[in-house]
C-alpha cells in the first residue's frame, strides 16, 4: 500500500509540474492544454504503455513449456519476493538485456533477450530477474514510463509554446526563449534522477531477495561489456530507461553520459559491495 500512494504521489507531481510548465510558457490556455494532455498521457500510459513496449521489442511471450529454465527462475524469485507470477517474454536479440513492465502486480512482465540467456549462469540471471521483480515490486516501470513520456511532453509543450494563445501584449519573448531551453533540460533532469535512484534501489531489492549481491555483480559486469558493442534493436531514448542496462551505451559517451537514463555500472557495483558487507554483517 505505501509503495502505491509513493507512485501515485509521484505521478500526481509529474502532473502538476507539466501544468506549471504549460502555465509559465502559455498562461491560461497553456495551463488548459497541459491539464487535459497529461490526464489523456497519464490514462494511456497507465493502461497500454505495457503492451506497446512489449510489441515496439518484438516480445514473444513463452510458456514454462517452451522455456523451462527461465520459468524456473523466475517462478523460484516470485516466491522468495512474494509476488504474483508475471507474464515471461523472450526478445530474439543477441545483445544481452532484459527489462520489465506494467502496471500493477497482476498486469507485470519480465522480456529478457536470447543474448542474455546464452551469456549469463543460471546465478547471474537470476540476480538480473530480481533486479527487475524488485523493479514490479516497487511500481517503477509505470513512474518510469510516465516519466519519460512527461518529459517528452514538456519538450513538445516548450518548442510549440508560441503557437498557444495568452497575451501577446504582454509576453517577454526572452523569458519565453529560456522557458523553451530550461523546461524540457529540467524534465530530463528530473526523468533521469527519478530512474537513476531506481535502478539502484531495484540493485538493492534484488541483493535482499537472492541474498547474493554478487551475482548481480557478475551480470552487470558482463552486460556492461556487451553493452558498448552493440544496440538492442528498435531502442531509443523514451524506452532506454526500462533496461537492467542502457541499450543505447554503444552510442553514447563523453557529454551524453551526463543524461544517461543509467548510473554507471562501477557505481552499481560498489553499492553491491556494500550491501554484500552489511548482509554479511547481519549474518554474523
Amino acid at each position: 500500500m505505501i509503495e502505491k500512494f509513493k507512485t501515485y504521489f509521484l505521478m500526481t507531481a509529474l502532473t502538476l509540474f507539466f501544468i506549471f510548465v504549460g502555465k509559465l510558457i502559455a498562461g491560461q490556455t497553456g495551463m488548459v492544454i497541459a491539464f487535459i494532455a497529461a490526464v489523456g498521457m497519464n490514462f494511456y500510459a497507465y493502461y497500454y504503455s505495457d503492451q506497446q513496449i512489449l510489441n515496439h521489442y518484438d516480445a514473444i511471450p513463452v510458456t514454462p513449456y517452451e522455456a523451462p529454465e527461465l520459468y524456473e527462475v523466475v517462478e523460484n524469485l516470485v516466491r522468495k519476493a512474494n509476488l504474483p507470477m508475471p507474464k515471461v517474454y523472450i526478445i530474439n536479440d543477441p545483445i544481452p538485456n532484459a527489462f520489465a513492465t506494467g502496471r500493477d502486480y497482476e498486469h507485470a512482465a519480465v522480456a529478457v533477450t536470447t543474448g542474455i540467456l546464452d551469456l549469463l549462469t543460471k546465478e547471474e540471471l537470476e540476480g538480473v530477474l530480481a533486479h527487475e521483480l524488485s523493479h514490479i515490486k516497487h511500481y517503477d516501470m509505470l513512474i518510469g514510463t510516465i516519466a519519460a513520456t512527461i518529459a517528452g511532453a514538456i519538450s513538445l509543450l516548450a518548442n510549440f509554446g508560441m503557437l498557444f494563445g495568452g497575451d501577446r501584449e504582454n509576453r517577454n519573448p526572452i523569458v519565453e526563449i529560456a522557458l523553451m531551453i530550461l523546461a524540457p533540460l529540467a524534465a530530463t533532469i528530473i526523468q533521469m534522477a527519478i530512474s537513476r535512484s531506481r535502478e539502484f534501489e531495484a540493485d538493492r531489492g534484488a541483493a535482499l531477495i537472492t541474498r547474493h549481491p554478487e551475482w548481480l555483480q557478475s551480470a552487470l559486469s558482463k552486460l556492461e561489456n556487451y553493452a558498448s558493442q552493440g544496440v538492442v534493436h528498435n531502442a531509443d531514448p523514451a524506452t532506454a530507461h526500462l533496461f537492467i542496462v542502457n541499450p543505447l551505451k554503444a552510442l553514447q559517451g563523453g557529454f551524453s553520459s551526463l543524461f544517461s537514463t543509467h548510473p554507471s555500472t562501477e557505481q552499481r557495483i560498489e553499492r553491491l559491495e556494500m550491501l554484500k558487507n552489511e548482509l554479511r554483517w547481519h549474518h554474523l
